[in-house]
Parts: structure tokens; C-alpha cells; sequence
């Protein structure tokens, strides 16, 4: 499964007293970018597409909400699409996305919700449940687009995924 910068994402729900509220690239009062706080997890910036609004992200219990101007989808290698909607929430920890909503991927002719994202040294592990997918971090150093996701023309190139390294059902 190509599950690469698809989740992308991470993220929570209702945040408490102790929440941060941010636009995506901060507010310009020191606040951190969606993509740099996800970084401070240890997570790279490729897990969201680009054009994420803002985000919420409770620091006292890992819940986060990051929202789009809509719903973002867009397909990977001609194999995957991946769809985001417009809000995307989950638990955020050091190496570990749990809980997540809002972020599918269709294999064969089902759309399946990714649930989790582990990072295990240089890889990411997805799961949607009843399988999981590893794939090399630096597939996800480079934030998808929506429309096209990362075969996007950039100077006349197009960027390929590396594959799963491996995968279990």
C-alpha cells in the first residue's frame, strides 16, 4: 500500500485550556507552522498535503485538528489515491499518530481509513486497520499537492515513491 505522504497527517479532537490554535504557517507571533509542530514529533512535513488553514493541537493530552479549505485528494505512483477531508484529527505522541480520521486511501476498489502512523527509525509504518505498510521517511520530506500529489511538474521532473518495504495483512 502506498500509503506515503498520506497521512499523512495526523490529528485530534476537542482541544482543552491548554491548546495552541494556529494558522498553518503560524501567526507570526512565534507560533509553530502545522508542518514544523508535526516535526517536533518526529514526523516529517510530507505527512499533510500543502494548503493546510490551521491546526489545534492540545499539548497536555496529544489531540490535534488540522484543517484544509476542503477536502484534498489526489492519487500516488497511478496505483493509490488518497483522499483528505477537510478536517483530519488524531492523538499526536513522539514517533506515533493514533486515532486518526480523515485520511483514506483506496486499494483495489475499497476506500480504507488510516488509522495509524508509527515512525520506526527511517520508516513510517501505516495502518489501516487489517493491514499495515512501511515506507522509507524520505518519501514524506516533500508535502503533496492536491490535484496531483507529488507527480507534480517541478522544473519538468516528476517524483516517484519508493515502494513498501513491507507490508502484513
Amino acid at each position: 500500500m502506498s500509503l506515503a505522504t498520506t497521512l499523512a497527517v495526523l490529528v485530534l479532537l476537542s482541544p482543552l485550556s491548554t491548546s495552541s490554535t494556529a494558522s498553518a504557517n503560524g501567526d507570526g507571533d512565534g507560533s509553530l507552522s502545522v508542518y514544523d509542530a508535526i516535526q517536533e514529533f518526529n514526523f516529517p512535513m510530507g505527512l499533510l498535503p500543502k494548503g493546510v488553514t490551521g491546526y489545534e493541537l492540545d499539548n497536555g493530552n496529544g489531540r490535534f485538528l488540522a484543517y484544509l479549505n476542503g477536502s484534498c485528494s489526489f492519487s500516488l505512483e497511478g496505483s493509490y489515491q488518497l483522499k483528505y477531508k477537510s478536517t483530519i484529527t488524531g492523538t499526536i505522541s513522539p514517533n506515533k499518530l493514533s486515532s486518526l480520521t480523515g485520511v483514506s486511501v483506496k486499494v483495489l476498489f475499497l476506500w480504507l481509513d488510516i488509522v495509524e502512523v508509527t515512525r520506526r527509525g527511517d520508516n513510517l509504518e501505516f495502518s489501516v486497520g487489517i493491514a499495515s505498510a512501511a515506507f522509507p521517511i524520505d518519501n514524506f520530506y516533500e508535502c503533496p499537492q492536491c490535484g496531483c500529489g507529488l507527480d507534480c511538474f517541478n522544473g519538468g521532473q516528476v517524483r516517484k515513491i519508493k515502494m513498501p518495504l513491507v507490508s502484513s495483512v
